[in-house]
């Protein structure tokens, strides 16, 4: 598949707010700011050499979130406030921590080869799937739950969201989290926008599916192919403390993301970051 951020030329396809009192003694979980679709955010200071020893996968117990809207099956139900109006496109100032998220599996021919570089170094990371894609491959599906990682809602066969009416959007949505949901037992929490088009009927249909939108603040670019190299340069670069990084394991030729990855976290961890995902 094209980038998230690009116009639809394809089609093969933190439980956050924290609670409020946690969120006032550690400060905003998240720093929102809006994005247009297919603008990149500012470039990070690049992971260096190692800057401090590389500590383990944040645990649940040292950081634990919620999402505003809570547990929830997969069916639609009425939206309280707050529902979000921008996603989230970072994680908390916490440390040198980084979340990788890769978009429009599974796919059988790349996700193994991410899954089995994240096991090595011990890392998780949140799968956002197309449900398509999910219910073509629900072994593939339950491999990536079953190693710890947060699977997360893609629409179904990831459509340019604003150019649809209501109706056509929590099919897009629903369709995904009911497969989910019975593949895995539980409903997803998160949910991201296809091109990273989100808008006001996306966050409240979202939040009456009980998910969070989360975004990114790096584009690894790797949809478009550059060459392994690009991929780890531009991962590098963008490295940040909170920084939520994009890449793929399906929607194409992924070979190059599958390398890639072997090659930018190690680094990231020699450079003491640490990768962690939101826990339920």
């Amino acid at each position: 598949m094209k980038a998230d951020q690009m116009l639809p030329g394809r089609r093969s396809v933190l439980r956050i707010a924290a609670c409020l009192g946690a969120a006032v003694t550690m400060g905003t979980l998240f720093t929102e700011r809006d994005r247009s679709p297919g603008r990149e955010a500012s470039p990070g200071p690049a992971a260096g050499p190692r800057a401090a020893a590389a500590g383990p996968p944040m645990h649940e117990s040292a950081y634990r979130l919620r999402p505003m809207t809570a547990d929830a099956p997969p069916r639609f139900h009425r939206a309280l406030p707050p529902v979000r109006t921008r996603p989230f496109e970072r994680f908390p100032q916490l440390g040198r921590t980084l979340v990788l998220t890769f978009d429009d599996g599974p796919d059988p021919h790349y996700t193994p080869g991410i899954l089995s570089t994240l096991r090595q170094y011990h890392v998780n990371a949140m799968f956002f799937v197309c449900g398509e894609m999910a219910a073509a491959n629900r072994e593939l599906l339950r491999e990536i739950a079953d190693d710890g990682h947060v699977v997360g809602n893609h629409t179904w066969s990831h459509p340019l969201i604003p150019k649809l009416p209501a109706s056509k959007i929590r099919g897009e949505l629903g369709r995904t989290s009911e497969v989910i949901a019975r593949t895995l037992g539980a409903a997803p929490l998160w949910f991201r926008a296809p091109y990273g088009a989100w808008n006001k009927l996306t966050f409240e249909i979202g939040a009456e599916l009980g998910m969070e939108p989360v975004g990114w603040t790096v584009d690894s670019l790797d949809w478009t192919e550059p060459g392994t190299t690009t991929i780890v340069r531009k991962v590098l670069d963008g490295a940040a403390p909170g920084a939520v990084i994009l890449s793929h394991d399906a929607g194409g030729n992924r070979s190059q993301s599958v390398a890639a990855l072997r090659r930018y976290l190690p680094r990231l961890l020699d450079a003491g970051y640490r990768i962690t995902v939101p826990h339920r």
